[in-house]
């Protein structure tokens, strides 16, 4: 007995082959084991790619509806940019025309304030008649300092108008006498009164002028009567012409 066991002992596998239903079941049963462990760990690798494939989607989702939103947004702030860019710059222009007329306002009220010391010195020249040689040298100072303020109003831009024979336009003058002529139509400037004065274009200043209102009644009535007394000729003639 103690060499059977001994020979056992130092040949286990001859043990083993001696016992093969043994090593046999128990192998069988492993592999079962090892299987239903494999199809448990498969199930739940499917479930977990099944949840993460639903995450997966539902956050595709959620990403397009909020770069829809986002896009949304995006347009209607750059409306909101170009109407503001538009009323700013239609506010820029504005302001810069606003700014232009105010200057040309008070540069028209300056010269305005001017144009009357002008008209002195027009009378003045008019009415002067320098005899003497103190008169004349006084006369020549006067249209020395006449000239500067000319030269001064012209670089400023200011012009002086043209009135005489020309048709009477309320946008340019202002009538102050009607009279009758017999040289001038109806409506033509016979005679200026204040000079008008333009600046760059625009009138600074209505010239005021005398119209004309065309032939007088005295010429009107002679012409009616040189048109009756050709009548009566005529007249007189067809008769004659008859009586034959």
């Amino acid at each position: 007995m103690i060499e059977n066991h001994s020979d056992n002992v130092e040949n286990p596998e001859k043990l083993l082959e001696d016992n093969p239903s043994e090593n046999t079941s128990d192998s069988t049963n492993k592999d079962n084991i090892n299987t239903d462990e494999n199809i448990e760990v498969d199930s739940e690798v499917s479930s977990k790619e099944v949840k993460e494939n639903s995450n997966n989607s539902e956050d595709v989702l959620n990403t397009v509806a909020r770069l829809e939103q986002l896009e949304k947004e995006h347009q209607t702030l750059k409306n909101q940019y170009v109407r503001i860019a538009a009323d700013f710059d239609n506010f820029r222009k504005r302001q810069s025309r606003d700014q232009d007329d105010l200057k040309v306002q008070l540069i028209c009220k300056s010269l305005s304030a001017i144009l009357p010391i002008v008209d002195n010195f027009e009378r003045a020249r008019q009415q002067l008649k320098p005899e003497s040689e103190e008169a004349q040298t006084l006369h020549r100072s006067y249209q020395g300092l006449y000239k500067q303020l000319v030269e001064v109003l012209k670089q400023q831009g200011v012009a002086p108008m043209r009135v005489l024979g020309q048709q009477f336009d309320p946008n340019l003058h202002e009538a102050v006498l009607r009279e009758p002529s017999e040289k001038e139509n109806e409506d033509i400037i016979i005679e200026e009164l204040q000079r008008g004065y333009h600046l760059d274009g625009k009138v600074l200043r209505h010239a005021l002028v005398k119209v004309s209102m065309g032939p007088g009644p005295t010429k009107i009535s002679q012409e009616e009567t040189e048109k009756d007394k050709v009548e009566e000729d005529l007249t007189s003639n067809q008769n004659l012409t008859d009586e034959k």
